[in-house]
This record gives C-alpha cells, structure tokens and sequence, in this order.
C-alpha cells in the first residue's frame, strides 16, 4: 500500500514538473515571437496538462526504480546513523544550527553586492557548506564540554563510570548454561547485561521446540533470565535493534556489539574465535571456570575415586569435584574404590584441564 502511494505521488511531482517545463518554454520571448498570440491562447493550457500528463506517466513507469534507489539510499543512511550515539547526533545537529545562523549573517552583506551573475549565489552556498561544516567538526572536538555544562557530574567522574560500564552481550549459549547468574551473583559482572531480541526470539524458538531436551534447555535459559532481572542487583535490558540482513543470530550479536562497543559473554567455542577476528572483545564462561580452578603440580598427592575405565588399556578416570578429569595409569584394577594417587603431569586443552596420575604403593583404602 505504502509503495502504490509513493509511486503516485512520484506520478504527481512529474505532472507538476511538466507542466511548469511547457509554460517556461512557451514563455521564452522566441517563441513568443514565432508563435505570436498562440502562446498566450486560451487552449494553450491543454498543452500545459499534457506534458504534465505525458511526464506524469513516464515518472509513474520510472517510479520502482526511484523508489528502489530511495530505499538502498535510506538504507545507507540509518547505517551510518546507527553507528553514532545519541550525544553524538544531538551535538552535532547543535553545530550545525550554529554554523549555519553564522553562515546567514555573513551572506546578508554580501548578497547586496552583484559582482558576475551566478557568482553571489556559488558564494553564498559555498559559505553555507563551509560554516555547516566547521560547526560540525568544533562541536564534536568539543562534545564532552558541552555535555558537561548541561550535567553536574565531572568530566573526569564520567569518563571513569563509562570506562567501568562497558555493556556485557549475553548470546544463547551463555543463557542456557545457567552460571552467568552465579558470575553476576558474586558482583564480578559490572555495567549493563544487554538481552538482543533476536536471542530471546532464539529462546523462545528452542522452549517450544517438539525435542524434549531443547525445550527444556530452553525453558531453563528463561527461567535464567527472569531470576537475573528479579533477584539480582544488576541492570539489564533488551535491545530490540535487528539486523533483517544477517540470517545468523552469532553474526547479529557481533554485529551489536561493534555498534554498541560491548563485550559478548559466551561459553561458545566457535564463537570466541569468530569474534576474535573480528575483534570484537569476549567474556568466555569457560575460560573463566578454567581460571579459577585449584592449580595442581606434578608431584602432588590427592585422593580420588576411579569410576570407570579410561580410553587407553589399564587406564582409570575419576574426577575432581569441579568436573576436572583425571586418568590413572594402572588404575583400571581399582574401579570403584577410592585410592591416593600422585600427580605426573597436567594437561590444559581448550575444553578444559586434564590431570595425568599414578597410584601411590599401598594407595588402596
């Protein structure tokens, strides 16, 4: 419906545009001349309805390739807009309309004098696109003194809280899993928690999956967040910015956080590379579990439970209580008992920690 109003109005600027063009045409004093009285005859005004009528046309049959051109340029200018903040828009508009007021004064005066036809009107525009200019770019130099005359809070106090505030980027993955609210609970997480629409869409999708376990991933993951906005003291909120040209919701979170200049929280192995790449800055929940856990050295006596039988012939595995695995030698034969064993070397892998062990003689309990 919109592009059928757009295509007449377009049909109607080319009547006006024609008709207008015939009547300065027949307006010229050479064709006066020629045509005498003709020029002025009262059915002349048919000539003028035609070319309106016959340029109407040819805009109304041009019309989808205008409005296509239009989109692909609107488009290119909410990009570009989107990659400004607020402050940035508001101030420099404010330059403008100074530099523009300055531009105006200048041009009374000169508009008085008449030096070469055309000449005053190149000047005069030239002046505007100059001081528009230059209103622009002072302002934006100067854009953090601006602000703070209109706040009370120093400058120096703001720069700080938006160095501390960096918003966090929550995607699927880190959702479901669940220890984001255990993260934020311990107050390690500071500034916003940052929801996309297009991740709770995904959510929503899995929590009413037909496969049981998704939707039960799912209906976890919401539950997640609901706990994190009612029992927590931390801020969070939900971007409803899209992205219709990007079909993967991995490539749309980067996308936001470039445009936000936030950090992705994930546990996504693949992701933490393609965001590295890209270089966008990631919190991975798993490098994080890694980091903290207790550090053991070769040579290290632990007592443990071997509970199954390792890959390899004669190999145990138990684990530590923080899920760390750990492969006894020679430990097959003590399936299901709880020995000591002394530690040979340690193992750190993308997934995780790997400790290697032996039995200590006379571990047996």
């Amino acid at each position: 419906m919109v592009i059928k109003v757009i295509r007449w109005v377009v049909s109607f600027l080319g009547f006006l545009t024609g008709y207008q063009l015939s009547m300065a045409i027949l307006n010229i004093d050479m064709v006066n001349e020629l045509l005498g009285d003709f020029a002025v005859a009262p059915w002349s005004v048919a000539i003028h309805i035609t070319s309106g009528i016959i340029l109407g046309l040819i805009f109304y049959l041009i019309s989808p390739a205008i409005i296509k051109i239009g989109l692909k340029i609107s488009k290119i200018v909410e990009s570009s807009l989107s990659k400004f903040s607020l402050q940035e828009l508001l101030v420099s508009t404010f330059g403008l309309i100074i530099g523009l007021i300055i531009a105006a004064l200048l041009s009374l005066p000169l508009s008085n004098f008449r030096l070469f036809p055309g000449m005053n009107e190149i000047l005069i525009t030239l002046i505007y696109i100059l001081f528009g200019y230059m209103g622009i770019t002072i302002t934006n130099k100067n854009s953090e003194l601006l602000v703070s005359l209109f706040k009370r809070t120093p400058k120096e106090v703001k720069v700080q809280k938006s160095k501390m505030t960096c918003p966090k980027i929550l995607d699927t993955s880190v959702i479901i899993d669940g220890r984001i609210f255990d993260i934020c609970q311990t107050g390690f997480v500071e500034g916003v928690l940052i929801i996309p629409g297009f991740v709770l869409a995904e959510l929503q999708y899995i929590a009413d999956s037909a496969d049981s376990l998704k939707r039960t991933k799912g209906r976890r993951g919401l539950d997640i967040l609901n706990r994190i906005q009612k029992e927590l003291d931390v801020e969070v909120m939900i971007s409803e910015k899209d992205y219709p040209e990007i079909s993967e919701v991995d490539s749309k979170l980067l996308q936001l956080a470039k445009d936000i200049k936030g950090k992705v929280v994930t546990n996504d192995y693949n992701l933490n590379k393609v965001a590295e790449f890209h270089g966008v800055p990631v919190l991975n929940i798993n490098e994080l579990s890694n980091a903290v856990k207790p550090v053991v050295i070769p040579g290290e006596e632990m007592v443990v439970t071997v509970i199954k039988d390792g890959k390899e012939s004669n190999q145990g595995v138990a684990y530590l209580d923080d899920g760390t695995m750990i492969v006894v030698e020679n430990g097959r034969k003590y399936v299901g008992n709880t020995i000591e064993v002394l530690v040979t070397s340690v193992l750190q892998t993308a997934a995780g920690r790997m400790i290697f062990a032996k039995p200590k003689k006379n571990g047996n309990k």
